[in-house]
């Protein structure tokens, strides 16, 4: 099973959307929001809460790209996120999702016995390319026990 596949199984809000998982990677991931009317705003684009979702979405979907041989010993939470929206979207959109940190750094500080925290940002964009907004999740690896 990919990772957009499980995400899609075992996360019921990436189903309600109808998120499409079109590339995961350990250097990116890359999940877009189909153009549906029941999740559009007063001004007949994506809600703002289904861009959060869809940017949350993929950041988790490049955590567990970078991360998932770690899951054995660490869970990975989101701590914190922040968004800003850019420009009026419209019509589908994409999020495309990037490390702000070297994943083998992370892990010596896993290694280490510490909590590392790092950041993942995010660009959503329209079809004609537009950044529509820019999202940073901050997430940690929690080492189990």
């Amino acid at each position: 099973m990919s990772i957009g596949e499980m995400l899609a199984a075992t996360v019921p809000m990436a189903r309600t959307l109808n998120l499409e998982f079109l590339e995961t990677s350990p250097e990116r991931a890359v999940v877009s929001l189909p153009d549906q009317g029941e999740y559009h705003n007063h001004v007949g684009g994506p809600h703002a809460g289904a861009m959060f979702t869809l940017g949350e979405s993929a950041s988790g979907a490049i955590v567990l790209a970078a991360f998932g041989d770690q899951l054995s010993r660490a869970v990975p939470l989101a701590v914190s996120a922040e968004i800003s929206y850019k420009k009026l979207a419209m019509g589908a959109v994409t999020a495309t999702a990037t490390l702000g940190r070297p994943a083998a750094e992370v892990v010596a500080q896993l290694d280490a016995g510490e909590r590392p925290e790092f950041p993942v940002a995010i660009a959503i964009q329209r079809a004609d390319g537009a950044v529509t907004g820019e999202m940073t999740v901050t997430w940690t690896l929690r080492p189990n026990g």
